[in-house]
């Protein structure tokens, strides 16, 4: 709709004021940002439809004049915005709005992962970001920019900073019992990309599926599901992937988290390793290690990882997710020679590596003896609060077993069925504000026994926290 010479609709009635007022800001600036500002203010105005299509605007001079600017300020303005395609300009007819924009729909969705009305949230999968070495990361960084050389700013190698290359294998080598080459490491943003990456390298050899744990995280199908390649479950039991099913498969590739197995908490044992590499070896294919929280163990050393025994059958994964933050999306890949050149080609073509700045932080976190510190800061405080839940699902829901090594930031918790009903416990937990996360949803396996299994994470709670969530579900379990 038009607007009339004084810039307000003909029927906004007598109080409407002039539209042109809703640019007086703009004319108010610093005088160096001024034009800038008045462009931005027109165009938004243009954008959210305050200013129709079709809207004729006043001539440059009386413009100028109403806002107390240049006459040269607005002209250039009219014409920069006419070049955008927000204005159009008839020789001796004046300026209108143009029909191009359309507005912009407002407001911000947060994708991240949350729970409305929850009290306690033992949903695994999240470490405690409290414990986050602010001091001594931002000391790093401080370290990184007083000594970065300006050519390193440029774009790096796809596999990463050779300086954080050398410092993971030298680490991972130590901690995790990997071959760790650093010409074969490639640093990748967490183990999701890790996965997408490896899936896109096998689907373009020709493999069409790859095999994942039942039970087993639903994202490990996600994302090579997002490289075009299907997902086939295979069962475990109490020493890892049962060998009858993995030969009748069909599948080149799978993805295994044998140190401490997730959701299910166990560890593979010696046997089903080797048979995992044989079996890897005689069909020609490739297992993706996903060693997740291998640094987490409680009543002994950790197991070294499967790589260690096939670097060229194993392309093993990890990140810093677990024991600094998720948010800093850094990991590594070490990867099988037979793969490599393809794994980095298609991580230059994916983002041309992973920002410098926090690479070389990493790097000097690790040699600096910070990264050790943290992990042994967290064993700590995780192991603390390991005994705290289990000292709660004694008190308050006796006869509950806990299944899995002593590891982690999880426990698998069967509930007696005496409790309920697996649905009316869960739905009991929920309006108490507890949430729960049950084993059912990580696999395909639904046993019939009325007892209640659930993937109990504990690591992001405090332990007071945890106390007083056990005893919400309790008390909603015992209602009649």
């Amino acid at each position: 709709m038009p607007f009339e010479a004084d810039g307000s609709r003909p029927d906004a009635g007598p109080r409407a004021q002039p539209a042109w007022e809703l640019l007086l800001p703009a004319a108010g600036a610093a005088a160096r940002r001024r034009g800038r500002a008045l462009q931005e203010a027109l165009r938004d105005a243009v954008r959210s439809g305050r200013l129709a299509p079709g809207t004729r605007l006043p001539s440059s001079r009386e413009l100028a004049a109403d806002l107390g600017v240049s006459r040269g300020l607005v002209t250039e303005t009219y014409e920069q915005l006419t070049a955008e395609g927000y204005l159009r300009s008839d020789r001796g007819a004046g300026t209108w709005v143009g029909g191009a924009a359309r507005s912009a729909v407002r407001g911000v969705r947060d994708p991240a992962p949350g729970v409305p009305g929850v009290l306690v949230d033992f949903r695994p999968g999240t470490p405690d970001l409290s414990l986050f070495p602010r001091a001594a990361w931002a000391a790093a960084q401080r370290s990184v920019m007083a000594r970065l050389p300006h050519p390193a700013l440029g774009y790096p190698d796809p596999r990463g900073l050779p300086e954080l290359r050398e410092a993971l294998a030298g680490m991972l080598t130590r901690r995790r019992g990997v071959v760790a080459d650093p010409e074969r490491l490639v640093v990748c943003s967490g183990v999701a990309q890790a996965s997408t990456l490896l899936g896109f390298v096998l689907r373009g050899r020709g493999l069409r599926a790859v095999g994942v744990e039942d039970p087993g995280s639903p994202e490990h199908g996600r994302l090579f599901a997002a490289t075009g390649m299907d997902t086939v479950w295979l069962p475990l039991d109490e020493e890892g992937l049962r060998p009858g099913p993995l030969a009748e498969s069909g599948v080149r590739a799978v993805v295994v988290t044998p140190s401490h197995q997730f959701p299910s908490g166990i560890s593979w044992s010696a046997e089903r390793r080797a048979t995992l590499l044989d079996w890897a070896r005689t069909v020609d294919g490739y297992v993706l290690e996903d060693d997740y929280d291998g640094d987490f163990r409680y009543d002994r050393a950790p197991v070294g990882a499967l790589q260690g025994l096939d670097p060229e059958r194993v392309a093993y994964a990890g990140s810093v997710s677990k024991s600094l933050a998720p948010g800093l999306r850094l990991g590594w890949m070490l990867v099988p020679e037979a793969l490599l050149d393809e794994v980095v080609e298609r991580k230059r073509t994916m983002d041309l590596g992973n920002p410098v700045l926090d690479q070389a932080t990493l790097a000097e976190f690790v040699t600096g003896g910070g990264y050790d510190r943290q992990l042994r800061h967290c064993q700590r405080a995780y192991r603390e609060r390991r005994d705290a839940l289990l000292a709660a699902l004694a008190e308050y829901l006796p006869g509950t077993g806990v299944s899995g090594i002593a590891a982690g930031l999880h426990v698998i918790a069967r509930v007696p069925g005496r409790y309920g009903p697996p649905a009316r416990f869960l739905a009991r937990a929920a309006e108490a504000g507890v949430a729960l996360r049950p084993l059912e949803e990580y696999g395909t396996q639904r046993p019939a026994d009325g007892d209640v299994r659930l993937v109990v994470g504990y690591a992001h709670l405090a332990p007071s926290a945890i106390e007083r969530g056990v005893r919400l579900v309790a008390e909603a379990a015992g209602r009649k």
